[in-house]
C-alpha cells in the first residue's frame, strides 16, 4: 500500500516538473513577440539569474543546452524510477534519492524574461495574477550574492513572490531597474 502510494506521489511531481517545462517550452516559442524585458543587448546584459551568468535570449537556439539538460534529467529519474519498479529488490528508501536530481533543475535555462502575460524565470513561468508582490533588495555587504562578482557587488536583487514560490534574478543597472520596476507597478496588483 505504501509503495502504491509513493509511486503516484512520485507520478505526480514529475508530471508537475513535466509541465512546468512545456509550458515554459510554450511561452519561450511565442516569446519574440510576447517579450516585454530584456529585448536590448544592454537589458540583457544587465539582468542576470545567476551572479556570474547573464540571462540569454528566451529562445530554443540560446537555451538548446539547457533543455537538453533539462529533458536528459526528467527522463533519467524516469528510466530510475522504472528500472526501479521492475526491480524486486526495490525498496521505499529508494524513492527520495529518485528526487535528488530534480532539486536544482530550475538552474539549467538562464532564463528572464518579461512577458505579456506573465514572467518568465529559469524553469517557471509566472502569470501576472499569481504575482503576489515584488521588491528591489540592495546587495551590500551583508547580502548573500556579494562578492561574486564585481559587476554584482552594490546592485539590486528582485525578488518576486507568487502565490507558492518565489523567483529572483539580479539587477546590474539602474535604468533596467527603473524599466522593471514600471512594467511591475502596472501589472502586479
Amino acid at each position: 500500500m505504501l509503495k502504491l502510494f509513493m509511486s503516484l506521489l512520485f507520478l505526480i511531481v514529475i508530471g508537475y516538473y513535466g509541465y512546468r517545462f512545456i509550458q515554459v517550452l510554450l511561452k519561450m516559442r511565442k516569446a519574440k513577440q510576447d517579450v516585454i524585458l530584456p529585448i536590448k543587448d544592454e537589458e540583457i546584459a544587465a539582468i542576470r539569474t545567476y551572479q556570474q551568468r547573464t540571462v540569454k535570449l528566451p529562445t530554443y537556439t540560446e537555451q538548446k543546452a539547457g533543455i537538453i539538460m533539462y529533458s536528459l534529467t526528467l527522463l533519467f529519474v524516469i528510466a530510475m524510477f522504472f528500472i526501479g519498479i521492475v526491480s524486486t529488490e526495490f525498496q521505499l528508501s529508494f524513492y527520495p534519492l529518485i528526487f535528488i536530481p530534480l532539486l536544482h533543475t530550475q538552474n539549467f535555462l538562464d532564463l528572464f524574461a518579461v512577458m505579456d502575460d506573465g514572467i518568465l524565470c529559469g524553469t517557471r513561468f509566472v502569470a501576472w495574477e499569481r504575482i503576489k508582490s515584488f521588491e528591489f533588495v540592495r546587495i551590500d555587504i551583508n547580502h548573500k550574492y556579494y562578492g561574486f562578482s564585481k559587476e554584482v557587488n552594490d546592485t539590486y536583487e528582485l525578488r518576486i513572490k507568487a502565490k507558492f514560490h518565489s523567483i529572483s534574478c539580479i539587477v546590474t543597472t539602474d535604468e533596467v531597474k527603473e524599466k522593471l520596476n514600471n512594467v511591475l507597478n502596472e501589472h502586479v496588483r
